[in-house]
């Protein structure tokens, strides 16, 4: 029959029904009745000839990139420029916008044109009917078999001529699949394994299903240079500087599709690039707003609806209906790493859980989705919600992986972008959510220094784009939280000016009150502490005083608010100076609060604890060791002996002790005590590592300066791990370590820690903080201290005058420094100016401290020392004498410093000539040494070379070089044989023996 022939069908209605004629397929005329369809047959077509395209491939874009990904397309597929020869599949996944479906043309054009392939099958893959369609498109051209009505036969037939038959040539092909949306999609459709051709996959999805036993290509943004590159190239003929075009390749993320979006509005609307960055930061200017109107690169999505689709998508995908309220939350904070804690935190699952959206009808019947998972339970579990961020994880929306320090999400931030545009009137109330998340997530105690890192640039980031949010209905607890953080890490200038900031924009509320008024007066609080701990300790003084009046006027003089407030106010007055002024308020305090909150109240105990120290630093030390010893047991009976509040108050009361002289005794307190920490606690925390310092410093004043130096300097190492290296107690840790080192005859270890510890602090703490002239005091000793007194006088005077202006002429380090300023003109040759210093500065000590005080005491003895140094010898004697008596009477016999009045006493009687009583005295405070403090401490040691000299210079050289041969014995495994005492004593040793050896006398060193 041929085509002409007329085929009749006749209807049920009878042989006189009307009559159909087909002709080349054309209809003439009513059926009637019942239709019977018929095939449609098509005339055979030949066989397309090769080298032969199905498909049409994209153009390719505007200033295209060359790519590293194209290189590992290339590797994936075993291209490498020859002939294909196996079958191999490189899916290619990434974020939508990024240029995969670019890459994938780029390459396959390349492939193409080298003559590397045989047939080239392009199909847009975005449902299973498009698949289909395009391998039965394929099916037509290159078998010649045309099935319009069964595609899916069509396509089988594609799938199995692919597979090459035995005596064929070999075809050499590439079938790349567009914008897989689903893995599902591709279930009995991928071309055959172990053909002689390749698979080339685009798609935003990472499932399994996909590229397990597949090369995956990760494709990320533009780097940097190709941002760069890609922006002169379509904006060429602009005078855009290099700067201006880097910022906004930063504000854009890098993303291809953004990028070429971006450089079309700015041509056509000719504004330049810092003029669209200024719109696209605009909080209100949505970012649909910044599209050009005309896309460019045959695009047909924008920027902002470019991920719409795959949001729904992951929103479909179990648990249903979590994936779109966590990008809420991820929307607002740091798209660079958002913690896996601050998702799956309690806040965060009642907010997923009541935004979570219900079933989607239309979800497929084949997608694997149990819809009944869809319907609002009212609560998600930790489970669901990192199955929902493995979903939008899946479909490329973000990145939830492990990183060196936990599991991070990452969102690009044009993502974050878009979905804080979608959210309209819930944008308040998730941005709240995002706040109230990272609080629940933030640990009391931030051992976890990278965890605390990731925090604050996650508040930072919720801070840039909360807007309004987080000062309605009231200012939320994450602003303080973060700024204290930032305080915690060592940033103190930073923290001072966050909540400066903070305090600025609250008394810009229009006429704060309620809550508003009470947020601001704990602003207020915050601002005071970080101003001193940023340097102005009288500042903070002051401020904090009219807060306490402010908070006794709004809630009452003896609320607890306004007696936390006065503690605060107290110790900032202590630490400007007036350590007698707070002892006095905290006495008060503690009365007060005893009466109106309880003697055991923890605020009451901790008033306790801050009498005790202001107490010591005032100079009254028995009052301190009284004080603390009394909290300690308070403490226990209340908390319980392994309270971490409990340990506190056993550490206040070893340092306490260690000061008022029993420096052995309270360093075995502390090494008790650390026992305790470490096994309640942990050896990680704050509190132990404090712990472990304190147990060093008394070990050092006990006499063990080698052991105070090795134990810091493995203090050191766990508090940069724990803290970090900018840290202020890993800073102080390195002080202390310098310190301990110069007293252990390391000096010049001393002077490189501290030369590089006062590099770091100006950089971390800036130049004036009390933290750095500290420093910049301690190193101008420790040169001194090495030999160059002259260097230490001129330092000294210039930190004297810096303390002067930061500090104000009174503060007890302001004193310290003209001390010491005094001291080093004396050892370079100045006696006379040095009494003229210690004169003035013992009548400011007069005055500030009064005549009882310990460093009044000090001062007092290094100016007789001075008299002497001038050659007023009896003179210093006098002053001396007359200091011990004060000592014994202050401080008691025992204490270190009494024995030091003492020494200097004997010093200055062998000066004058009275050997016997210089001999005596020496002898005598020899044995009261070594009963207090040990044969093996320093001072000890020091004393019996004091008495060998005696014994010399009194006539006996053989006698003395006896007892120095003997303490030589002992110094050097105690002190080392380079410690500058050993050095002195071997030289004195030398001396005595060469007198003994010639019959005559001299003075020692």
């Amino acid at each position: 029959m041929d085509d002409s022939a007329a085929l009749s069908i006749t209807g049920t209605s009878g042989a006189g029904g009307d009559r159909v004629d087909f002709r080349n397929g054309t209809f003439h005329g009513p059926v009637v009745g019942s239709l019977v369809t018929q095939p449609r047959y098509q005339a055979p077509r030949p066989p397309a000839s090769w080298p032969h395209q199905v498909g049409t491939l994209p153009l390719p874009a505007a200033c295209l990139q060359d790519r590293s990904e194209t290189a590992l397309i290339t590797e994936a597929l075993a291209g490498g420029g020859a002939a294909v020869v196996t079958s191999t599949t490189a899916v290619m996944a990434g974020l939508g916008g990024v240029g995969k479906t670019q890459l994938a043309a780029h390459y396959a054009r390349m492939a193409w044109q080298a003559g590397e392939l045989d047939v080239l099958v392009w199909i847009n893959a975005a449902t299973r009917n498009t698949i289909v369609a395009g391998y039965a498109n394929a099916a037509s051209e290159l078998l010649g078999a045309a099935c319009p009505d069964d595609p899916e036969r069509a396509a089988a037939a594609f799938l199995a001529w692919l597979q090459p038959k035995a005596g064929q040539r070999p075809c050499r092909w590439l079938v790349v699949l567009d914008d897989v949306s689903d893995p599902a999609n591709l279930n009995a459709l991928w071309p055959p394994p172990g053909s002689s051709g390749s698979v080339l996959v685009t798609t935003r999805r990472r499932d399994a299903s996909l590229t397990v036993g597949r090369a995956l290509v990760s494709v990320g943004v533009f780097t940097r240079a190709e941002s760069l590159a890609y922006l002169r190239d379509t904006l060429t003929g602009r005078p855009e500087p290099q700067e201006s075009l880097d910022a906004l390749a930063e504000d854009l993320g890098d993303l291809p599709l953004a990028l070429s979006q971006a450089a079309a509005y700015i041509t056509d609307t000719r504004i330049g690039v810092d003029e669209y960055r200024q719109r696209l930061a605009r909080r209100t200017t949505a970012l649909i707003d910044m599209a050009p109107d005309s896309l460019p690169d045959g695009q047909n999505l924008t920027v902002a609806a470019t991920w719409s689709l795959s949001i729904e998508r992951a929103d479909t995908l179990r648990p249903v209906g979590l994936a779109r309220p966590l990008l809420h939350l991820a929307a607002f904070l740091d798209g660079s790493g958002i913690p896996e804690t601050v998702c799956t935190s309690g806040a965060a699952r009642v907010y997923v859980a009541a935004r979570r959206a219900p079933a989607v009808s239309s979800t497929p019947a084949d997608s694997g989705v149990d819809t009944d998972d869809a319907v609002g339970t009212g609560k998600a579990t930790a489970q669901d919600v990192l199955t929902a961020l493995s979903a939008l994880h899946r479909l490329s929306l973000v990145e939830f992986s492990s990183d060196t320090y936990g599991t991070a999400i990452r969102v690009h931030q044009l993502v974050q972008r878009a979905v804080r545009d979608s959210l309209a009137g819930l944008g308040e109330t998730a941005a709240r959510a995002a706040a109230d998340s990272l609080g629940s997530a933030w640990p009391m105690v931030e051992s976890d220094t990278h965890l605390a890192q990731a925090l604050r640039a996650n508040a930072a980031a919720l801070v840039r784009c909360a807007g309004e949010s987080l000062f309605r209905p009231a200012v939320h607890g994450v602003l303080f939280r973060l700024g204290r953080s930032i305080g915690e890490s060592g940033q103190v200038v930073a923290a001072r000016d966050h909540f400066r900031s903070l305090v600025s924009r609250i008394e810009a509320t229009d006429s704060p009150r309620g809550s508003d008024v009470v947020s601001l007066l704990y602003a207020r609080q915050e601002l005071a502490y970080w101003l001193g701990a940023s340097g102005d300790a009288a500042g903070a003084a002051t401020m904090l005083a009219r807060v306490v009046g402010e908070m006794a006027g709004l809630r009452g003089a003896e609320h607890p608010d306004t007696l936390v407030f006065r503690g605060n106010a107290a110790t900032w007055r202590g630490h400007a100076g007036d350590a007698a002024g707070a002892a006095a308020d905290f006495a008060d305090l503690v009365e007060l609060m005893a009466r109106e909150r309880g003697p055991d109240h923890p605020d009451s105990l901790t008033a306790q604890a801050n009498l005790a120290h202001w107490l010591g630093v005032s100079g009254d030390l028995g009052g301190a060791v009284r004080v603390a010893a009394g909290c300690l047991a308070e403490r226990i009976r209340v908390l319980g002996e392994d309270h971490p509040d409990s340990l506190v108050a056993r550490g206040t009361l070893a340092t306490w002790r260690g000061r008022a002289g029993d420096a052995a005794g309270a360093a075995a307190a502390f090494a008790e005590l650390l026992e305790s920490m470490e096994r309640t606690l942990g050896s990680d925390h704050p509190h132990t590592l404090t712990t472990r310092d304190s147990l060093a410093h008394n070990r050092g004043e006990a006499g063990d300066a080698v052991g105070a130096a090795r134990a810091l300097t493995a203090l050191l190492a766990d508090r940069v791990k724990v803290l970090g290296s900018d840290h202020p107690e890993t800073l102080a840790t390195r002080g202390n370590l310098a310190r301990w080192q110069a007293e252990s005859g390391d000096v010049t270890g001393a002077l490189r820690v501290a030369a590089e510890l006062l590099a770091d602090q100006i950089r971390v703490l800036g130049p004036d903080h009390p933290d750095t002239l500290d420093t910049r005091h301690n190193l101008a000793n420790h040169r001194g201290g090495a030999g160059d007194p002259v260097r230490a006088a001129q330092e000294l005077l210039e930190v004297l005058k810096d303390r002067v202006r930061v500090l104000g002429e009174d503060h007890p380090h302001t004193l310290i420094s003209r001390s010491c300023l005094a001291h080093w003109r004396g050892r370079a040759g100045d006696a006379r100016g040095a009494v003229g210093a210690y004169s003035e500065l013992l009548e400011h000590m007069l005055r500030v401290f009064g005549p009882d005080h310990p460093d009044t005491l000090i001062v007092r003895a290094n100016l007789a020392r001075s008299r002497g140094d001038a050659g007023d010898v009896g003179g210093a004697v006098a002053a001396l004498a007359e200091l011990t008596e004060h000592a014994v009477r202050v401080w008691g016999e025992d204490s270190p410093h009494t024995l030091t009045a003492r020494s200097n006493l004997a010093f200055w009687l062998r000066s004058a000539g009275d050997f016997a009583e210089a001999v005596r005295a020496t002898r005598q405070l020899l044995a009261d040494r070594t009963r207090v403090l040990g044969a093996d401490h320093p001072d000890t040691l020091r004393t019996r070379s004091n008495l060998a000299h005696l014994q010399g210079e009194e006539g006996d050289p053989a006698g003395a070089a006896a007892s120095l041969a003997e303490l030589m014995e002992r110094m050097v495994p105690i002190l080392g044989a380079d410690h500058p005492n050993t050095v002195a004593t071997r030289r004195n040793l030398a001396h005595w023996r060469a007198k003994a050896e010639r019959g005559g006398q001299g003075i020692a060193d």
